[in-house]
């Protein structure tokens, strides 16, 4: 074989191995995910996922201390409004709405309004929902919206006897009330008072019980109390003194009992001195 031909059956080898190379090397593919994988979503319509991939991101759920404070921030002046129309503390309400809503984010607050876990009773003539509590399949109240909650929950405090002793208690002494709560029948829990002192040690709610204390008249004696900068209206309210009764109220404010048990959402004959009733 001459050098020339041996020269170019090696110039032909070499071309061959390097474009068989090159052929192998365009059919690797790999299997690891892009920088980011677990927020991006499928191509809609022609779009960029890119704007959803964002969105998902910058809606990290909140911690459970911010959610919290967040609760608090929207619902304090709601508390101290019912704390001035029906004495019931300020950072008991809130507290309360904090437990028993997870902070307005439960299941019953978010799909219902229910922030205080109240359940339907036989009174209850509103829109239900019903899940498992103590028992499977339980009936709670449905509300149209937060603030009708916040308003049942100082309904029932003042207008079932069961809760009477409690409006005996300063107005101040959160945890009388939250003791006073728990042995009312409010809670099955044992530990309801110490979750709720906990709540409102640890994020000063009781400042709100001093600010609505700290606005109270001075005569201790009016009977219908004014509007107030907390929202609530108050005067629509009265306040029982000793020897009223349901008739007596009722004639005073040209109201017939049945009319105002059901403003009040009552069903007893029950007055406790203390107690505000809806009168307009």
């Amino acid at each position: 074989m001459s050098q020339n031909m041996a020269k170019k059956i090696f110039l032909f080898l070499l071309t061959a191995t390097l474009i068989s190379c090159g052929s192998s090397k365009s059919n690797i593919q790999t299997t690891k995910k892009p920088v980011g994988w677990k927020y991006s979503m499928p191509i809609q319509n022609g779009n960029s996922s890119k704007s959803a991939a964002t969105t998902q991101i910058a809606s990290k759920p909140l911690s459970s201390n911010e959610a919290t404070k967040a609760y608090i921030d929207k619902y304090n002046g709601v508390a101290m409004g019912n704390m001035k129309a029906y004495g019931i503390p300020a950072s008991i309400i809130l507290a309360q709405g904090i437990l028993e809503s997870g902070a307005g984010l439960s299941d019953l607050a978010t799909n219902a309004n229910n922030h205080f876990g109240i359940k339907c009773h036989s009174d209850w003539t509103g829109d239900k929902v019903y899940k498992d509590d103590d028992s499977a399949n339980e009936c709670f109240r449905k509300y149209n919206q937060a603030s009708e909650s916040y308003k049942d929950h100082a309904m029932v405090l003042t207008g079932k006897k069961r809760y009477t002793n409690l409006f005996s208690l300063p107005k101040g002494d959160y945890k009388a009330w939250a003791k006073g709560l728990r042995e009312a029948g409010y809670a099955t829990d044992p530990k309801y008072p110490e979750k709720l002192i906990s709540y409102i040690e640890t994020y000063n709610l009781n400042q709100y019980d001093s600010k609505v204390l700290g606005s109270e008249p001075k005569n201790a004696e009016s009977k219908v109390l004014a509007q107030d900068d907390f929202g609530a209206d108050e005067a629509n309210l009265y306040e029982i003194q000793k020897g009223d009764t349901f008739y007596s109220v009722s004639r005073k404010f040209n109201l017939t009992v049945d009319e105002l048990k059901q403003k009040n959402n009552l069903t007893d004959n029950t007055l406790s001195i203390g107690q505000k009733l809806i009168v307009k």
